[in-house]
């Protein structure tokens, strides 16, 4: 590393920043701001793969950049789970940003500089966010990366957009003001540090009504996280264009939800401490009924969009339940889960962009047909469906099985069926688009000249389709990182 690699994460989190900066001032140049986005990814993503190593050997890294008050600063630390994340959000920035370039040009989208330096903006408070070393770090850069992705929902400027962005920021900044912040002032006057801790940092004696009260306003004050009944903003956000929706569902905004979930659980609460609160099996059995009813709503959805956010919200409370099992397998699970949806749903999510910009068809009972047009586009929504449902030989496989084993390890067999089920409802919503795609009759009103989308709208979702057949056959780096979580758990 040329910088000590305490100033690493704050430079690798600003550099995003310039290079929204530079996207800004080369705007009136396509080539050149979209030339400057690729090249801020990639630098991005090679300074946060830097960290890997030492994280997997152990070594902590460290940096505080202001104490506002005696004894609470902002700080940033790097532990397992922050590096999943960061790994994640800094390499699909790269990908996105491809995919981007293909298809708002091909659907002509206006304001595109506008779109490229709040995407950019996003992916800095989303690192940030992953470098955080206490909860009131964590609590500004979360607020920061909703502001900075409310102009993103918004991006059409037509009345439905604002208002699923004023749906979208409304929710999202009320339940962070209702519950996240008073559950971080209470969690101080309690433990006296918001400092992330391995085992968690309440004290032997705190009371399991207390302790329960604040798991409850943590998880549903996470509510990007999108668990039911706060889960809303998520389908009305889909009115964006096709690559804010991957920002949303894979890349920074849900994950950014789960993330902060599964890093509660295991550095405040800790495993010891959950397994005691009766709060815990109450949000257990939440998370699993949203399992479940998101996957039935989304049966009912003939936008395909729509179908894949409530899929969104269902897959969400895969890694809500992990992080709530306390088990080893259970967190194992929850956190891989972060990874593997993130790379089946950013493919699905850009096919249904390839879709759109090629044939302006977003309902599912018009796409009968269109794999014999579109059979790149087809196959690799096969291959995102499998990650999703957790079927071989995609990465949501590994995921799956983790949380299936935490389900029978702390007993819980409703549970455990809950997640079976969940998979065959996966299969009866996801596997017919691919299907009918292939062997359906013609669509009557459909043009006859249809072709694959723009080529670098094919290169993004052919990288991460091949994505999660690579972390399927190659998943070690995945598990150690996840293992090592759990083990800052207990």
């Amino acid at each position: 590393m040329i910088l000590s690699p305490e100033l690493m994460m704050p430079a690798t989190a600003l550099l995003p920043v310039l290079g929204a900066l530079l996207i800004a001032i080369t705007g009136r140049f396509p080539n050149i701001r979209e030339g400057v986005t690729l090249l801020t990814g990639v630098a991005t993503f090679l300074m946060v793969l830097q960290f890997l190593p030492g994280v997997l050997n152990g070594e902590v890294y460290e940096y505080t950049f202001a104490e506002p008050v005696p004894g609470i600063t902002l700080a940033f630390s790097l532990e397992p789970l922050g590096m999943l994340f960061a790994l994640i959000a800094s390499f699909l920035w790269i990908v996105t940003s491809v995919y981007a370039i293909g298809y708002m040009r091909g659907a002509n989208e206006q304001n595109q500089t506008r779109f490229y330096i709040c995407f950019a903006l996003a992916i800095a408070f989303t690192l940030a966010l992953a470098f955080s070393a206490n909860l009131l770090t964590l609590f500004v850069f979360y607020e920061m990366l909703t502001l900075s992705t409310y102009p993103l929902v918004a991006h059409k400027g037509t009345d439905e957009a604002r208002k699923g962005a004023r749906v979208y920021l409304g929710i999202l900044l009320t339940t962070s003001i209702a519950f996240f912040l008073p559950a971080i002032i209470w969690t101080y006057s309690v433990a006296g540090t918001l400092d992330f801790q391995v085992g968690g940092v309440f004290p032997d004696d705190v009371n399991p009504l207390v302790a329960g009260a604040l798991l409850l306003l943590f998880f549903y004050g996470a509510g990007k996280a999108a668990l039911m009944p706060f889960h809303r903003w998520l389908p009305s956000a889909m009115v964006a264009p096709t690559p804010v929706s991957a920002l949303l569902h894979a890349v920074a905004v849900v994950k950014a939800g789960v993330f902060t979930l599964l890093k509660i659980a295991v550095y405040i609460f800790g495993a010891d401490l959950l397994l005691d609160l009766d709060a815990r099996e109450i949000l257990l059995y939440i998370a699993g009924a949203s399992i479940l009813l998101a996957s039935l709503v989304a049966m009912t959805k003939d936008n395909l969009k729509a179908r894949l956010a409530y899929s969104t919200v269902s897959q969400l409370g895969y890694v809500t339940l992990g992080a709530l099992l306390a088990t080893q397998a259970g967190i194992e699970g929850s956190a891989m889960q972060i990874a593997t949806h993130a790379f089946g749903k950013i493919t699905l999510f850009f096919c249904a962009g390839a879709i759109y910009v090629a044939t302006a068809k977003t309902e599912i009972s018009d796409m009968k047909g269109l794999g014999r047009a579109m059979p790149i586009t087809m196959l690799a929504f096969f291959i995102g469906s499998l990650s999703i449902i957790g079927l071989p030989p995609a990465a949501g496989t590994w995921s799956k099985w983790y949380l299936m084993l935490g389900t029978l390890e702390a007993g819980y067999l409703v549970l455990m069926g809950a997640l079976m089920i969940s998979s065959l409802l996966n299969i009866a919503y996801l596997l017919p688009i691919p299907v009918q795609g292939f062997f359906g009759g013609e669509n009557k009103d459909q043009p006859v000249e249809i072709k694959e989308a723009p080529w670098p709208c094919l290169v993004g979702i052919g990288i991460t389709a091949i994505g999660c057949l690579v972390l399927f056959i190659c998943p070690e780096k995945l598990y150690e990182l996840a293992a090592l979580l759990y083990e800052g758990a207990s």
